[in-house]
């Protein structure tokens, strides 16, 4: 009777080997993706982690695990006795990753690192800076990826903090409440420059629907120009994610990127009043390949500025308004050498701002900005609509005429109406040492508003060759060059 006792216990231990096997294929990351099925995802979210809810997953020990998403037919595959292999959730920013060289964590374990229990109060009143360096140390040591939650209905008062890489795998800062800088200014005199700064993380995704708080009121009170701290700023980030988030109130500029590579930069409310001074919404310096997009933005400053060593940057589908507009520049500042190409700026909305789209460099630097495109924008309001100015000048005593300057050429305005809320719509004001070249318009069209809407726009144009395409309104006139197409 010992040989049933026997079967049992080998039909036994087989199902358990097979049971252990089955699992095991959830967690591991080295397993060939490229015959997995696709299917329509359950959801959109990389590394979403609920605070409160597990809706998306389950828990277990500080480790979320991630449902799988099955085929309508998946259950016939086990009545039918057959086993297909497993099916793979192809998210948004899994395609994503694959595009800038990632590879897919979502078949991981991955970690979750609240900051509640690294000590964070989120009363709005207890310094919570030491909580979070606590969580991120443990987020960026972990080797099969985590996410850094910062639970929704919380305020958080931060100190200046710098969330340093590299990190041992893939990480996500999920802000679901708010971060709040601290209003004493003698917090920031170790560090005058920067709030939070997210220094060489590669991989990185920060989202999560909350907000990012500068505080800024106890700065712009002050008349005299001192030194303030950016809001946010990514430096020498690589395959970068920042979306869904609210940034208001920034002690200078919001959010800047710097010396970073492969970015995407969407869904981001920016604010801040009118008068806040530098308070530019998105900033960007010496980075490459990054797309802003979905973005609305209303500052005391330029809603975006790109500015030297970057290239390959396109914004689309931005609102901007009230602020200084969109600019690339200033450029070429003390004598400095700037380059700038590849700035593409299309489908954008500018309404009361003063200034619309705007190339600015400085007397007496050198450099290039080129290979630019201003397209799909429509202006409601704006001072300024069009402007290129190879002598910007921010500062008390005047600027002098300097035999050096930035080249500004290859640049195409298309498809650009609205109303200006200055008489002169159009201002080329380039430089006689280095005149603008290769500037093109087409179809655009800009008129006065409110009650000069009766007149003429006009253009201003100096040292600049300007070739319309289509229909032009206003032109720059004849005797500066321009040429018909």
């Amino acid at each position: 009777m010992a040989f049933p006792q026997t079967l049992c216990f080998l039909r036994a231990a087989l199902f358990f080997v097979m049971v252990i096997a089955f699992l095991s294929s959830f967690v591991s990351c080295d397993r060939d993706l490229s015959n997995l099925q696709e299917v329509v995802p359950l959801n959109h979210d990389h590394l979403l982690v609920e605070d409160q809810t597990a809706e998306n997953g389950y828990y277990g020990d500080d480790q979320y695990f991630p449902f799988q998403a099955y085929p309508s037919s998946y259950m016939n595959m086990f009545e039918d006795g057959k086993f297909k292999g497993l099916i793979q959730e192809k998210t948004d920013i899994l395609m994503t990753e694959e595009k800038v060289g990632m590879t897919p964590i979502s078949t991981c374990v991955y970690k979750k690192v609240n900051v509640n229990k690294y000590g964070a109060k989120g009363d709005g009143s207890h310094d919570d800076t030491k909580a979070f360096e606590k969580a991120w140390k443990a987020a960026c040591s972990s080797p099969r990826g985590a996410v850094m939650v910062v639970p929704k209905e919380k305020n958080y008062l931060l100190k200046p903090i710098t969330f340093s890489g590299p990190c041992k795998s893939k990480i996500t800062l999920q802000v679901l409440g708010t971060l709040e800088a601290s209003d004493d200014r003698s917090d920031y005199e170790d560090d005058e420059r920067h709030w939070l700064i997210f220094d060489g993380v590669n991989n990185l995704v920060v989202h999560g629907g909350g907000t990012i708080d500068g505080n800024g009121k106890i700065w712009w009170q002050n008349k005299c120009k001192i030194k303030k701290d950016l809001a946010i700023t990514f430096n020498d980030c690589k395959n970068l994610v920042v979306k869904d988030l609210k940034i208001k109130d920034a002690q200078q500029m919001h959010m800047s990127f710097e010396k970073c590579v492969n970015v995407r930069a969407y869904n981001l409310a920016v604010t801040a009043p009118e008068k806040s001074p530098n308070t530019d919404g998105i900033h960007v310096t010496n980075t490459q390949n990054m797309t802003i997009s979905n973005c609305d933005i209303g500052t005391g400053d330029d809603c975006i500025s790109i500015v030297n060593g970057s290239k390959n940057v396109e914004a689309m589908d931005i609102t901007c308004g009230p602020g200084h507009g969109i600019s690339i520049g200033s450029l070429g500042a003390k004598k400095s050498e700037a380059y700038v190409s590849g700035v593409t700026v299309k489908r954008a909305k500018l309404t009361g701002t003063t200034n619309g789209v705007r190339i600015k460099t400085w007397q007496g630097g050198s450099g290039c900005a080129s290979d630019i495109l201003f397209s799909d924008i429509e202006m409601v309001d704006v001072c300024n609509p069009i402007i290129i100015d190879q002598y910007y000048c921010d500062q008390d005593e005047p600027c002098k005429e300097q035999d050096n300057a930035v080249q500004v050429k290859n640049v195409l305005y298309k498809n650009i109406n609205g109303s200006s809320a200055s008489s002169v719509a159009i201002r080329f004001n380039c430089s006689k040492s280095f005149p603008c070249q290769e500037v093109f318009m087409q179809n655009v069209i800009l008129r006065l508003s409110g009650e000069e809407a009766e007149k003429e726009a006009k253009a201003e144009c100096s040292n600049v060759k300007v070739s319309n395409i289509g229909l032009v309104s206003p032109q720059c006139p004849c005797e500066e060059g321009e040429k018909k197409l």
